[in-house]
């Protein structure tokens, strides 16, 4: 039984990721991918996610968690001009953390770019929700799962 919106817990203030989190980041990834997109091929194993976290993701990104409860919820990858990854356990989605997480990164830069799988559709509502615009949509050939996607732009504008 899910607790009410009255009764959900408080989410923690955001802190930056540390190499102790990354298997759990890797996990995260896995389990938010595959339930927001199915259908997806699976081209690496859990062991593989986790050493392109180490290996590319956390040295080239910052990387920002949302916990609830002294667990991680969430999690966003960002760096200059570029969001890599956004991703909520799916039972933390829908509740205002995703938004928490893509604010941080906001306010970080000026300009952000991101991919969204076309078949992702709750991804590209949340994404223009929060400003992002389509840039450009491709058929797919140049990412590994050879799925159709869209490229996203993000400005800050003046105020």
């Amino acid at each position: 039984m899910s607790a009410s919106p009255s009764e959900e817990p408080t989410p923690s203030p955001l802190r930056q990721a540390t190499p102790a989190d990354l298997a759990t980041i890797a996990k995260i990834h896995r389990q938010a991918f595959f339930d927001a997109m199915p259908h997806m091929p699976v081209l690496h194993t859990p062991e593989e996610d986790l050493a392109f976290y180490t290996t590319q993701v956390f040295p080239k990104c910052e990387i920002w968690l949302a916990e609830i409860e002294g667990t991680i919820a969430g999690f966003i990858a960002h760096r200059a001009g570029w969001i890599d990854h956004l991703y909520l356990r799916p039972e933390h989605q829908r509740r205002g953390l995703g938004s928490v997480l893509l604010a941080k990164a906001q306010a970080s830069h000026e300009l952000l770019r991101l991919w969204a799988f076309q078949c992702n559709i709750r991804a590209q509502r949340f994404y223009e929700k929060h400003g992002f615009q389509r840039e450009t949509e491709t058929d797919g050939s140049g990412n590994d799962e050879r799925q159709p996607d869209i490229l996203y732009r993000w400005q800050r504008t003046a105020e």
